[in-house]
C-alpha cells in the first residue's frame, strides 16, 4: 500500500510503495509512468531479480541492501536535466553521512554520482528517462546502496555501510534519503539552482587535482581531475595547455 510522506520545500507530497520483490524498481517506476502515474513516487524493494547498472551492467540485489527508485514527471526542461545527477549525488551523500559513525573512512563523491567510502564504491545510481505516449517526460532515479551486502564488482573496489561500522538498516537509511532527496531537489529547483548544487558537490568531491583516466566508448583519456564546471561537466587537464570538458564517462584514479 502506498503511503504519503511529507517532505520539505516544494516537493511536499511524495508517495512510497514498499515491495518485497520486483524485477527492478526502475522498471516498476517506468511501468507506473506509462500507466499515467503523476510522479513523485518512491518504490523500494527488499530484493530485485533483474537489477541493472549503468551501460546495462547487472546489479546484484540480495536482501539486506537498499533498492529504491524515484519517479519524477517533467522534473525540468530538457536543457537543464543534465545537472540532475549531481543533485542526486548530493542527496545520497547526505543520507549516508547521517548514518556513518565517527571515525569512518572519508565519504566522497566520484564524478558524476558514485558514492565512495575510503575510495570504495558503496552505491549505484542509474537515472533513466522516457518520453511517454501522452507527451510527458518520465525520469526515474534508481539508487542501490550497499547496507549489509557487498556484491562482487569487477570494475571498482566495494564496501558496505556495515563494513564501515554503521548500525543501520535499509528502512532507516531510506528515511534519511527521502529527506535529503527532497531537500536536494528543492535546492536544484528544476535545474535553476545548479550553482548551489555544484558548490555542495565540490565540497564532497573525490580526487580533485589527482591523476585520472576517463574511459569513453571509443577511447581512454588520461589527465588530471581539475574539478567540475558550473554545469557539472568534468574538467580534465590533459597537460596540453587546455581543459577538456567531458559530459559522460567512467573515471578511474591513478
Amino acid at each position: 500500500m502506498a503511503a504519503a510522506i511529507k517532505g520539505r520545500g516544494s516537493f511536499m507530497d511524495f508517495r512510497h510503495e514498499a515491495l518485497s520483490e520486483t524485477s527492478s524498481t526502475n522498471t516498476e517506476c517506468l511501468v507506473r509512468a506509462r500507466a499515467g502515474d503523476s510522479g513523485r513516487l518512491w518504490v523500494t524493494a527488499d530484493r530485485q531479480t533483474g537489477g541493472r547498472g549503468r551501460r546495462g551492467r547487472p546489479w546484484v540485489s540480495e536482501p539486506g541492501n537498499l533498492y529504491s527508485s524515484l519517479l519524477l514527471i517533467d522534473p525540468a526542461p530538457m536543457e537543464r536535466l543534465g545537472s540532475l545527477p549531481l543533485a542526486v549525488a548530493v542527496a545520497v551523500h547526505e543520507a549516508i553521512r547521517m548514518v556513518l559513525p565517527p571515525g569512518a573512512e572519508p565519504l566522497e563523491i566520484k564524478w558524476p554520482n558514485d558514492i565512495l567510502i575510503g575510495r570504495k564504491k558503496t552505491c549505484g545510481i542509474l537515472i533513466e528517462g522516457e518520453r511517454l505516449s501522452d507527451g510527458r517526460h518520465a525520469v526515474v532515479i534508481g539508487i542501490g546502496i550497499n547496507v549489509s551486502v557487498m556484491p562482487d564488482e569487477p570494475i571498482y573496489p566495494v564496501t558496505s555501510l556495515r563494513e564501515q561500522g554503521a548500525a543501520t538498516g535499509p528502512q532507516e537509511l531510506f528515511a534519511h534519503l527521502f529527506v535529503s532527496m527532497a531537500d536536494a531537489l528543492d535546492l536544484w529547483d528544476e535545474g535553476r539552482g545548479i550553482r548551489e548544487i555544484t558548490a555542495r558537490w565540490r565540497d564532497a568531491a573525490c580526487g580533485i587535482g589527482e591523476k585520472i583516466s576517463v574511459n569513453l566508448p571509443d577511447r581512454t583519456i588520461p589527465g588530471r581531475f581539475a574539478g567540475i564546471d558550473d554545469n557539472g561537466l568534468l574538467m580534465l587537464d590533459t597537460g596540453e595547455g587546455r581543459i577538456m570538458l567531458i559530459a559522460a564517462g567512467d573515471v578511474f584514479f591513478g
